[in-house]
């Protein structure tokens, strides 16, 4: 006889309350008020009654927050008995139960850490690249989305780094093409593509991400790519003459690093 399975806790891509024994969806109906008190222990440790109130219902008195809470708790129980435990004035997850949020949090460490065997890095599931609790704008949750965003940047260019050194390119460039997906904008993503298609001995791939990154940033921030996203691919050698050819011009009026690059791509120089 198979052992029933632990609850299961999804906050990336919305909240999801996954039980022994129920559907996955079972719980979309839950009242938003118990889906906050659980998605706030998943995301906190060991809180008090006290602070858990204040922090779901701070705009009613405090004798009401409680109230509020004690009848979340109760909705809770009915659904998922046993889920929360309650040590005191404190309130925690149960022993066992499974949070993405967590499985977010121990992946990253272990990408930023530093560099161990090849069985110590890869590509997260896809499910753990969803935004925390979309449309939710609580300030613990604005806070926490924030936190998870960074650090899942930090770790998937880290992770891309660690796998092109390893010769396994085909994975660091996924890694590197979900931090640029997560945020296009983001300089040191589209380096990291750079490096490895350079490590990969990829020059033109190198240099069309490269062009690729210097035109976006262009048309939508009015900028360049840095020196540091320059030099990796300066020594190409379309980009050496092109570089060459800005040097001073009569009247001491020097072109804007990248514009010959740009315009023996096909593209008007800006």
């Amino acid at each position: 006889m198979d052992r029933p399975s632990a609850p299961c806790v999804t906050l990336l891509d919305g909240f999801n309350l996954e039980v022994t024994g129920r559907d996955r969806r079972s719980t979309a109906g839950l009242p938003r008020g118990v889906q906050r008190l659980v998605a706030h222990l998943c995301l906190s440790h060991g809180p008090t009654r006290t602070a858990t109130a204040g922090h779901l219902w701070p705009d009613v008195p405090e004798a009401h927050a409680h109230g509020s809470l004690r009848s979340a708790l109760w909705r809770l129980n009915k659904v998922a008995p046993g889920l929360i435990e309650v040590s005191g004035s404190a309130l925690r997850l149960a022993a066992g139960v499974r949070v993405d949020v967590r499985d977010l949090n121990d992946w990253a460490q272990r990408a930023i850490a530093p560099p161990g065997g090849a069985d110590d890095v890869a590509v997260p599931d896809a499910a753990l690249l969803g935004d925390l609790l979309p449309g939710w704008y609580d300030d613990w949750v604005l806070l926490e989305r924030e936190r998870l965003r960074q650090l899942r940047m930090q770790a998937l260019e880290a992770v891309a780094a660690r796998l092109a050194f390893l010769g396994r390119h085909c994975e660091a460039l996924e890694a590197a093409y979900a931090a640029v997906r997560a945020e296009p904008l983001r300089e040191s993503a589209h380096r990291t593509v750079v490096r490895v298609h350079l490590a990969q001995g990829n020059l033109a791939e190198a240099l069309r991400a490269y062009d690729f990154f210097r035109t976006l940033v262009n048309e939508e921030l009015g900028v360049l790519p840095t020196e540091q996203m320059t030099r990796l691919v300066q020594d190409i050698p379309r980009v050496r003459r092109a570089l060459h050819a800005e040097r001073p011009a009569p009247g001491g009026v020097v072109s804007r690093p990248g514009a010959v690059i740009a315009s023996r791509a096909g593209r008007r120089p800006t």
